[in-house]
């Protein structure tokens, strides 16, 4: 019981640590920002409210100014079990990319920022 509130607490201080240092996001212009907005349509993010890594890629979504539907798994149980049948393992954080009839999940999220990076970073 001590591990669990000792592993929550440090959860919302990482929470509010990237409350407090969140980086600025990227400007676009409208038309722009209106193409990351339909590009990103297609992408999901199954992730832990608290998880380091988790916070550690919507940094990066919030940097680069990428508008995503966000699955906790841990609060969702239909997400869940989304994610064990798509992506094989409940693991997160895990990106769903869904173009056109294929579907692909990307899991790690330093992969998951060099996607997002390589995708919408030079969008200006």
């Amino acid at each position: 019981m001590l591990m669990k509130a000792l592993r929550v607490g440090l959860g919302q201080l990482i929470v509010l640590g990237d409350a407090l240092s969140r980086p600025r996001a990227q400007r676009r212009a409208p038309e722009a920002q209106a193409r990351v907005a339909a590009e990103a349509a297609h992408l999901s993010l199954y992730q832990f409210h608290a998880c380091p890594f988790c916070v550690k890629t919507r940094r990066a979504l919030h940097r680069l100014n990428v508008p995503m539907t966000l699955h906790d798994v841990k609060k969702d149980a239909a997400a869940r079990e989304r994610l064990l049948a798509g992506g094989g393992k409940v693991k997160v954080p895990c990106l769903h990319i869904q173009d056109n009839d294929e579907s692909r999940w990307l899991y790690e999220s330093n992969a998951i920022i060099a996607y997002l990076d390589q995708r919408f970073g030079s969008i200006a």
